[in-house]
């Protein structure tokens, strides 16, 4: 009788943990849908309405929630924007490095990276963001020290692919591998600006043309 007990008592806490270990993978699920329906209309508002104009209640009532069911998972609009900025970023990130590992050499993933660079200038709704998010950090001393080390941080994503691929050619940058990495990203974001305002001043070709003539100074080798 004993053994019996004892065997059940075991099973009991067997499957309480199973319950408690299922009910938070529901919930984590749920979070993390919750999020990404967030993240999806806040891409909706910020690009209607710009950065500054977005209001947290049109962003939440977008995705179907309450005000509280965006600070659940969200400190505050920047907050936010940092985490869509960083959903864009990863996507790049995973882009680029898939594209990388179906070459056979150094030569070929600089290839590579420099036309993935050159052809993808095309965000509109990242550049426009992206603008309006410096101006705004720029505008708010206080905020600005916390916003840019976030924007390091993401900047450095495309540092750290930049820092590889020049690793297997055995060569190194005549700059630190963040100024190539925000310079690269300033020239396609100022190119995709003028030709949004004026697309005769820059046509899609002169901003493939540029940015590919720019990839290779900046990857050139040191002197």
């Amino acid at each position: 009788m004993y053994l019996v007990k004892t065997k059940t008592r075991h099973v009991a806490r067997r499957t309480t943990a199973t319950t408690r270990t299922r009910g938070s993978a529901r919930q984590w699920a749920r979070t993390a849908a919750t999020r990404e329906r967030l993240l999806a209309a806040a891409e909706r508002i910020f690009a209607r309405d710009g950065f500054s104009a977005a209001r947290l209640e049109d962003i939440a009532a977008t995705a179907g929630y309450t005000r509280g069911a965006f600070y659940a998972n969200f400190d505050d609009k920047e907050d936010l924007f940092f985490a869509l900025l960083e959903h864009w970023v990863n996507e790049r990130v995973a882009q680029v490095n898939a594209l990388l590992r179906k070459c056979k050499d150094a030569d070929a993933m600089l290839r590579a990276l420099r036309e993935y660079y050159a052809q993808n200038a095309k965000n509109r709704r990242l550049a426009l963001l992206s603008l309006e998010f410096a101006l705004y950090a720029v505008r708010h001393p206080k905020a600005h020290a916390g916003l840019r080390a976030r924007r390091r941080r993401l900047r450095s994503c495309g540092g750290g692919i930049l820092r590889k691929v020049m690793r297997a050619l055995g060569r190194s940058l005549p700059i630190s591998t963040g100024a190539a990495s925000t310079g690269l990203g300033a020239l396609s974001t100022a190119l995709l600006l003028e030709h949004l305002v004026d697309p005769k001043a820059v046509s899609e070709h002169d901003m493939r043309h540029l940015l590919a003539m720019f990839f290779d100074s900046v990857v050139s080798e040191s002197t």
